[in-house]
């Protein structure tokens, strides 16, 4: 298999807002690509980001959730294969194709990591989909 290779924020972990895994603080997202905090998840709130990165994708499937029918895939943290949400791949719904590309962080999942680099909470919650 091999070593994973993780692509790092700008500057130093510490040194820079976004999303980590939960389990084993890779970066995932940074603050600057968060689209939406306002979204709900089977595990509660979910952050919708233009995009992420050190993820695995699982299997494409369709999924029916609250604003319509869905084709997602899993997305994992690509170190500890840690699962932390999914990528919206189609969305069959006109008003529901902004979410294409995009990806889903589950709160549950990831860790908040601030400017200080202190773990930070924070934002509103909305049920909006899943």
């Amino acid at each position: 298999m091999g070593r994973p290779f993780v692509e790092w924020f700008e500057g130093r972990y510490n040194s820079c807002a976004g999303y980590s895994c939960k389990m084993c603080r890779c970066n995932l997202a940074s603050s600057s690509e968060l689209v939406s905090r306002q979204f709900h998840s089977k595990h509660g709130r979910a952050y919708l980001f233009n995009q992420a990165v050190n993820l695995q994708t699982g299997p494409r499937e369709e999924r029916m959730m609250t604003t319509g029918l869905h084709v997602v895939c899993d997305v994992y943290c690509s170190k500890c294969m840690w699962p932390v949400g999914w990528k919206y791949e189609l969305a069959y719904e006109k008003s529901q194709k902004y979410k294409e590309g995009k990806v889903i962080l589950e709160r549950a999942c990831v860790v908040d990591v601030s400017e200080d680099g202190e773990d930070g909470e924070g934002g509103e919650t909305e049920s909006d989909d899943y």
